[in-house]
């Protein structure tokens, strides 16, 4: 019979790395009691360790969209609002110049209303959230509207250049009083009208691109977020204020002036349409992106727990396995400092 050499040294040695493998199994072992779930996926689930990491790559991208679809939802809200408050002061806008026509107000008062109303929609259209323009299309780091009333912009510059190019003089000038009214109706319809409905709009007002933003508000969803200030609406409202705020204070002909505000009245009224429409869209679009998100939310939980069954621990089970190795390192110590004191001249 062979009696082996064991020493308190390798005794001491094989308890201290036996201490450093409980130490880590403590780790995994706490993880798992609060997390519920197990520490190492790919030692646990072996060839299911796939399913888990697609089902947490799914939960994650569906989180992703929920988080992008609150911004957008932020955006249309705004929106929204800037959209009302434009409609509300068009409507003003609108009785304003009815009450201008029928000869019970100063024109004077149509023109001071015009210029309010201009003020108001270059501020609501030139509005940001966040570092972004709301109403610049995609290109959202830059102002989309003109300041019309500065005498020295591009638009108001362009507007009397058409009026000179026309006419053959500028607004300011006294001839202005020598216009008829077909003339007026004439200048309007085939000059001003298809200058801020076509290329004059995006080349002197608006910096704004006619293409909206669109986010996707599901996996196979996506949605226009954004509204353009290039839309029809939009110009045709800037367009009534525009004519009613440089001409109608002037010396025209009184059948001149009913003309010109016949046609803003006209405008007005398709501009006022439209923004009810338009608001209608982005409400819309609004609910859109909560059901798409309450969509999501349920795929979320049910992902959840398909991932619960599969990597799930038992909530009892891990809390006495940390008890376990606590216990057990506890007595590792013990035992560690008692071999520590053993020596030959303490024996002896």
């Amino acid at each position: 019979m062979k009696v082996s050499f064991v020493s308190t040294q390798a005794i001491t040695q094989a308890m201290r790395y036996q201490m450093a493998r409980m130490q880590t199994d403590l780790v995994s072992a706490n993880k798992e009691a609060v997390t519920f779930r197990v520490a190492d996926r790919g030692l646990a689930l072996g060839a299911r360790t796939g399913m888990s990491v697609s089902f947490h790559r799914d939960i994650d991208r569906l989180k992703g969209l929920t988080d992008s679809n609150e911004l957008a939802a932020s955006r249309l809200a705004s929106t929204q609002v800037i959209l009302n408050q434009m409609k509300d002061d068009a409507d003003s806008l609108l009785s304003a110049f009815t009450t201008a026509l029928s000869s019970a107000s100063d024109p004077n008062i149509a023109k001071d209303q015009a210029e309010v109303f201009i003020a108001s929609m270059t501020s609501s259209l030139n509005a940001h959230l966040n570092g972004e323009h709301l109403f610049a299309g995609i290109n959202t780091d830059v102002k989309p509207l003109d300041d019309f009333l500065d005498p020295a912009s591009t638009s108001a510059t362009e507007f009397n250049e058409l009026f000179e190019g026309h006419f053959g003089f500028y607004p300011d000038d006294t001839d202005v009083s020598d216009i008829t009214a077909a003339e007026m109706e004439d200048f309007l319809d085939n000059v001003v009208e298809p200058y801020f409905m076509g290329t004059g709009w995006t080349d002197h007002w608006s910096s704004a691109t006619d293409q909206q933003i669109v986010s996707r508000i599901t996996l196979t969803e996506t949605a226009e977020t954004s509204v353009s200030a290039n839309i029809d609406p939009f110009r045709k409202l800037a367009m009534a204020a525009a004519t009613i705020s440089v001409l109608v204070g002037r010396d025209l002909q009184s059948t001149t002036k009913s003309a010109l505000l016949e046609k803003a009245i006209s405008d007005l009224g398709a501009g006022i349409s439209g923004i009810a429409n338009q608001t209608g869209y982005t409400g819309i679009t609004e609910q859109r992106i909560d059901r798409a998100n309450e969509r999501m939310s349920m795929q979320v939980d049910i992902i959840s727990k398909s991932l619960i069954d599969i990597e799930g621990v038992d909530e009892s089970e891990a809390a006495v396995k940390v008890n376990g190795l606590i216990a057990q390192i506890e007595l590792s110590y013990t035992l560690t400092s008692r071999m520590q004191q053993m020596s030959l001249l303490k024996f002896l």
